[in-house]
């Protein structure tokens, strides 16, 4: 079993690598790096770690569906968060989707690898 210590410095060093490769999206005015900037605060949580997301995470969480508002930003924030979801295996599906209600805020659409992203609005 890997150390925490080092298990950190691996998420670290993958969250760096995903923020500098995360593309824009066209059309849209958020960015894979910036959904990456406002749940960051929610990895650990979403690893199974707590017992509840904490409030930096939660206001990540609002901030976020803040910026995204409108069809092209909700779409992009949808294609991020299933990009970093399946290139962190660490994260618990069933934890990620529930961070939204969990923090008090009410996005249009599951966090899931089978949400349609093309059909968010």
């Amino acid at each position: 079993m890997a150390r925490p210590a080092v298990v950190g410095q691996q998420l670290a060093a993958l969250l760096l690598l995903l923020l500098m490769a995360a593309p824009s999206v066209t059309n849209a005015g958020v960015t894979c790096g910036q959904v990456l900037n406002y749940l960051t605060p929610c990895i650990s949580y979403a690893m199974g770690r707590g017992s509840e997301p904490p409030a930096a995470c939660c206001s990540g969480v609002s901030n976020l569906n803040a910026a995204a508002n409108n069809t092209a930003d909700r779409q992009a924030t949808c294609k991020c968060l299933k990009q970093i979801t399946s290139t962190m295996p660490a994260l618990k599906p069933d934890i990620v989707a529930g961070i939204p209600s969990k923090c008090g805020v009410d996005i249009p659409y599951p966090i899931a690898r089978s949400t349609d992203c093309s059909k968010v609005q």
